[in-house]
């Protein structure tokens, strides 16, 4: 790669530069996930030595897995199953086709060629901003327990001083020899009131 010394080019020529960043990112994100796809799925990495390919490609090429997953899924989720050309991939970019997956994936067709072009059409920012009022959209409001629940667990870690995991261990411990019998006929006899009077049964 040609080298590029930031410190004697103008603004203007590092904006450009970033663009040229850019363009070769999304140049090589596709194939690149074809080529992981392959060697995931025909086990090629065994030919290395490895027993799966998340160990071969964190430790061969110190890459997360989670990373490369993600250009797995794009390529296999966008090129093989919707046919969605190369070029159109590119445009939209990998951030992007990401951003709309949840929405894409496992759906209608028509819904999943909707988002596509929304990606295609949209500035990132209002994207964004469409993917997050649809999420919230489709969100299952809290029912009164998992309000309860959450009101119970922050009272009690102001109690203790404590966070979630170190409240969960200080009851481990109370528990450890208490009489789990008996504590589980008290809890079904306030459950029961609580229901009631509560409305905590959904």
């Amino acid at each position: 790669m040609e080298e590029f010394d930031f410190n004697k080019v103008t603004p203007d020529e590092k904006f450009t530069e970033i663009g040229k960043f850019i363009d070769r990112m999304q140049e090589n994100f596709v194939a690149f996930g074809e080529l992981l796809s392959h060697i995931k799925r025909t086990g090629l990495f065994k030919y290395k030595g490895y027993k799966n390919f998340k160990e071969f490609i964190e430790k061969e090429y110190n890459l997360a897995s989670s990373f490369a997953s993600k250009l797995i899924d794009s390529y296999e989720l966008y090129m093989e199953e919707l046919d969605v050309d190369e070029q159109s991939m590119k445009e939209i970019g990998f951030d992007r086709l990401n951003m709309i997956k949840p929405f894409v994936k496992d759906t209608e067709l028509g819904v999943a060629e909707f988002w596509i072009e929304e990606a295609k059409l949209l500035p990132t920012p209002e994207l964004r901003e469409k993917v997050k009022e649809e999420k919230d959209r489709h969100k299952k409001p809290e029912s009164n327990k998992d309000i309860f629940i959450k009101q119970h667990l922050e009272k009690m870690c102001v109690f203790f001083n404590c966070n979630v995991k170190e409240l969960n261990y200080k009851m481990a411990v109370y528990f450890q020899d208490a009489d789990l019998e008996s504590i589980k006929i008290m809890i079904k006899e306030k459950q029961k009131k609580l229901e009631e009077h509560e409305g905590l049964k959904n």
